[in-house]
């Protein structure tokens, strides 16, 4: 269907459905603003307080902190996919990521019009639409999923995304932050000015600084972090050295800087008399870059993220919920708040009754699983473009991992640690450039590192868990092991539970047409999918 005339009708449905509300005169339906942070997983003041002892023990978000204290704090939250464009295309369509076609992959992905998206199902019932930063990356502007350049508010610029860089080229630090906040209002600004005030709107705020890179040493050097304060705070599958710490450390400025752009979004509501009828959701698109079982795997690591809703007097405050939340229920949950019905090829359930409930702790007992997974990240990872198809499931107590190809490296491959043999490229070129080896893995500090100092004692034990080759199937008893270490997939105590765990996934992949489950199993490693970009 041609995606003007889809345009044309979901506009008939949604103008009738708004209508029948009885709305009259000014649109009281609520606004929505989504802060969305590229790579940022699970770090924030507000879980510190929760679950003392890891690296958000350090980070100081009070912006977040402030939504999650008026709103909902939520602990149990995903990604479906942990890599940009699928999380992306399956939050935006609000389904499984591997129901959006080309938009289950990051290079060479293309956007399907036939896919409704939540934001174009808000413009075409009344709502005004726009954003700040990023949104879905690949593409032209025609075939973005969020709309053309119309809806693009950047005219202030977008130094915001490289923070550390432009603050640290500045004389003056605080001022140099001082510009890029004044950037963000700026944009906001732009946006809220642009249009019909008595129209809803649904605002899309991106930045990507705490994508990589970053400036060594910002974190101390801009926000006052101590890297040697996450001495024994680290995950046990990372080197516990001030190098890695100091990487780890710079990452959490970003996340700071990304929460003091928050803080300009609801200081600007406030200032305008919107905050009270405005949905203000915050999250991120998966876990930290560049360092080892984060982005691009479905260790917790890669797939967990944060997430606090703020929707004044529907649901109520200081709420901390342990829902199970996959990340394309938000797509639904704002068609809902907005008056709508979520299309039925939505898979991703509404919160609106979770919020709504106004309780702490788990409001609804078939909340408690998600389903995430992954197929190409970078093309140039793997010999011929193929992906790393995984699927798995998480339970509050058990991880379940389906490896579809145990005889491809999870992270790529490179000459040197016997894949093939040969020798490792340089530290410098391992830090900067993604492809010298494993390129499903950021360049990072951390990342070369790890693979120059393997010699040290436990490093190679640590490199093979990342970068080695992996079973078929993965579990591991959250419970006892929190860092995912032992893989219980063979354990005879365990086989009950495993071969529960895979019913319920393949269950749920044949139920909702996942190519990887269905037919020969074969459509994401064949063009265009395995084609290059």
């Amino acid at each position: 269907m041609r995606a003007s005339i889809r345009t044309s009708i979901l506009f008939s449905v949604a103008l009738f459905l708004w209508s029948t509300n009885g709305l009259q005169g000014a649109d009281q339906r609520p606004n929505i603003v989504f802060a969305f942070a590229d790579d940022w997983g699970r770090y924030a003041s507000a879980y510190a307080k929760l679950e003392p002892g890891g690296p958000s023990d350090i980070v100081h978000t009070p912006n977040f902190d402030k939504v999650a204290q008026e709103g909902v704090l939520f602990t149990q939250a995903y990604v479906n996919a942990p890599s940009c464009t699928p999380c992306r295309s399956s939050l935006l369509s609000g389904q499984y990521f591997w129901r959006t076609g080309l938009g289950a992959i990051l290079q060479g992905a293309h956007w399907d019009d036939s896919i409704p998206t939540y934001p174009l199902l808000l413009e075409a019932s009344g709502y005004r639409i726009g954003h700040t930063y990023k949104v879905w990356s690949p593409g032209t502007p025609a075939n973005q999923p969020y709309g053309a350049t119309r809806t693009e508010f950047n005219s202030a610029g977008r130094k915001f995304n490289s923070f550390s860089q432009n603050v640290s080229k500045s004389k003056d630090a605080e001022a140099g932050k001082q510009e890029l906040l004044d950037e963000v209002r700026q944009n906001f600004q732009s946006f809220l000015d642009s249009g019909d005030a008595d129209k809803p709107f649904c605002y899309w705020f991106g930045p990507t600084n705490t994508h990589r890179k970053w400036i060594k040493g910002s974190g101390k050097d801009l926000w006052g972090l101590e890297p040697e304060e996450l001495a024994g705070k680290m995950p046990k599958y990372l080197p516990d050295v001030p190098e890695v710490r100091q990487d780890f450390c710079d990452y959490l400025g970003e996340a700071q800087a990304f929460d003091a752009g928050l803080g300009v979004l609801l200081d600007e509501l406030n200032q305008r008399g919107l905050a009270k009828n405005t949905i203000v959701v915050v999250s991120g698109d998966h876990g930290i870059p560049g360092f080892p079982r984060g982005k691009c795997n479905l260790y917790d690591l890669g797939t967990r993220v944060s997430l606090a809703i703020r929707w004044p007097e529907t649901a109520g405050s200081g709420h901390v919920v342990d829902d199970f939340v996959c990340l394309p229920d938000l797509a639904a949950t704002f068609v809902e708040a907005a008056g709508l019905t979520p299309p039925s090829v939505m898979t991703g359930r509404s919160l609106v009754p979770v919020l709504a409930a106004k309780r702490s702790g788990q409001v609804d007992p078939s909340r408690d699983h998600v389903i995430v997974g992954r197929e190409r990240h970078v093309a140039r990872a793997r010999i011929g473009n193929l992906p790393y198809p995984q699927r798995a499931i998480r339970t509050a107590d058990f991880l379940y991992i389906r490896n579809f190809k145990p005889d491809r490296y999870p992270m790529g491959t490179a000459a040197g640690f016997g894949l093939p043999a040969g020798p490792m490229p340089e530290f410098m070129a391992l830090q900067e450039d993604t492809f010298a080896a494993f390129g499903d893995l950021d360049a990072s500090p951390t990342k070369a590192w790890m693979l120059t100092n393997t010699d040290q004692l436990g490093v190679r034990e640590q490199v093979e868990l990342t970068f080695g080759l992996r079973p078929a199937e993965e579990l591991f008893d959250l419970r006892a092991d929190p860092d995912h270490l032992k893989n219980l997939a063979d354990d005879a105590d365990y086989q009950q539970i495993k071969q529960e765990l895979s019913t319920r996934l393949m269950n749920t992949l044949r139920a909702t047409g996942d190519p990887r489950v269905i037919g020969d199993g074969l459509t994401f490693d064949q063009p265009p999918y395995s084609s290059e970009p």
